[in-house]
């Protein structure tokens, strides 16, 4: 006969969702505690800064088509997958139209017909990709763990490692390819570019980020008596005094606890359980990701509702989301996220300097002498620690550092870098972890 556990997921992110969905799901009994006022952790909609705005989300986030696991549970909770998100085959093209376009075919056709057709490249560059992704699966898509993204990148011309190499590295590892894991790279590339059809199609959020995901998971847990707490801060972590192995948390006895916060708390909670962890995940680098909200004239329209951007210290953007032709609900014409990841500046150096990217595209698209009067910078958000930087050889804490309790989150050892899918798929196995009947 199956018992039904106690289980505290300690955090309500993407991560924290996954693991008490898949722990209620086996029929166990969840608590899921979140210390802030709202669901979703960094992947969540913002409340509006006034009444007539728009509801912006906390950084501009897209997913990909090899994202499975993640689309998989948001069909689990009831979203409706063709109305929250605008599948497009992957573009990742500037103004200009230089760069890469697949076409919407499987591979390895799309990626033939996609670099054969790339804008911006002669035959030198292009046979230069060609090459070095038969080396890539020559390799198996793996390498030394000590290579960078610059080292497996050695053959391809300067005009693909910065139309295509760069941008889809810094949005994908959010670190410089100089700096990035060459091993995550590849990984990446594999599953998405390289995976199979439909893998590397771009998911735009057509709804808010809270609508997308974490409300509609709330509402699929309350339904099956999941008890749901925001404001209910975890300040420490202890096993039960009766010797059962048990975890009281907040004046409650648990069978098993989830880990689903960020590294930093979690190296905090787990500081006395497991010393040696908390300093593995206290040793990560993080670095900041900024969404700029730029309204635009009313009638301004980006050309494809997301382009790559030139981007230098000067202008730091390196994409920019057309979100009056992406959003169905909350529609706002004419207003524009810029991203920057890997974000260094002051909030108003970045500012400025990503208005003045705003004031070229406008003048590339409707040129006039009043524009920069007419763009308002409605909102910057700037989250310090948005992702861990994935460099080579990093050491990664493990999902489960003592016995009845698992840690989840996109920090945690595992093959993806900071990516909705790596927290969702470490989510999931740390709440078919804590619905094991017996861990000894």
């Amino acid at each position: 006969m199956k018992t039904t556990r106690k289980i505290a997921v300690v955090g309500a992110g993407w991560a924290g969702l996954a693991a008490a969905i898949t722990a209620t799901h086996q029929g166990h009994q969840v608590s899921l505690l979140e210390a802030s006022r709202h669901w979703g952790g960094r992947a969540r909609a913002l409340p509006p800064v006034q009444t007539d705005a728009p509801t912006l989300d906390n950084g501009q986030h897209i997913l990909i088509g090899a994202y499975a696991q993640t689309l998989k549970l948001m069909q689990t909770v009831g979203v409706d997958i063709e109305q929250a998100l605008w599948r497009m085959p992957l573009k990742l093209q500037d103004l200009n139209g230089n760069g890469l376009s697949l076409p919407d075919a499987p591979y390895p056709l799309n990626l033939l017909w996609g670099i054969a057709n790339a804008k911006g490249w002669d035959l030198t560059d292009k046979f230069s990709l060609v090459t070095t992704a038969w080396r890539w699966q020559r390799m198996k898509f793996e390498c030394s763990e000590a290579l960078t993204v610059r080292d497996v990148c050695q053959g391809l011309s300067p005009a693909v490692w910065r139309d295509l190499i760069e941008p889809l590295c810094v949005s994908a590892l959010n670190t410089p390819a100089q700096q990035a894991s060459g091993t995550v790279f590849l990984r990446v590339l594999k599953d998405a570019v390289f995976g199979p059809p439909g893998s590397a199609d771009l998911l735009l959020p057509r709804q808010d980020l809270g609508q997308i995901f974490p409300h509609a998971a709330i509402r699929w847990l309350e339904a099956r008596h999941a008890k749901c707490q925001l404001g209910s801060r975890v300040e420490g972590l202890s096993i039960d005094k009766t010797g059962n192995g048990r975890w009281q948390i907040l004046d409650e006895i648990f069978d098993h606890v989830v880990l689903a916060t960020p590294a930093w708390d979690a190296a905090h909670l787990m500081a006395s359980l497991n010393p040696a962890w908390s300093q593995t995940a206290s040793a990560l680098r993080h670095e900041a990701i900024a969404t700029v909200y730029i309204q635009m004239p009313v009638d301004f329209k980006l050309p494809q509702p997301m382009l790559s951007l030139p981007s230098s210290k000067e202008a730091p953007a390196q994409f920019v989301f057309d979100r009056g032709q992406m959003m169905l609900q909350g529609n706002t014409p004419g207003l524009l996220a810029f991203v920057v990841s890997a974000a260094e500046t002051s909030k108003q150096t970045l500012e400025a300097n990503v208005l003045q990217q705003a004031l070229g595209l406008l003048n590339r698209l409707r040129p006039g002498p009043d524009n920069l009067s007419a763009m308002q910078v409605l909102q910057t958000v700037i989250e310090k620690r948005a992702t861990f930087a994935c460099t080579p050889q990093l050491r990664r804490p493990s999902a489960h550092p003592v016995q009845g309790l698992s840690v989840c989150g996109d920090y945690v050892a595992g093959p993806y870098p900071a990516t909705l899918e790596g927290a969702i798929l470490s989510g999931i196995a740390a709440g078919q972890q804590a619905a094991q009947p017996s861990e000894a």
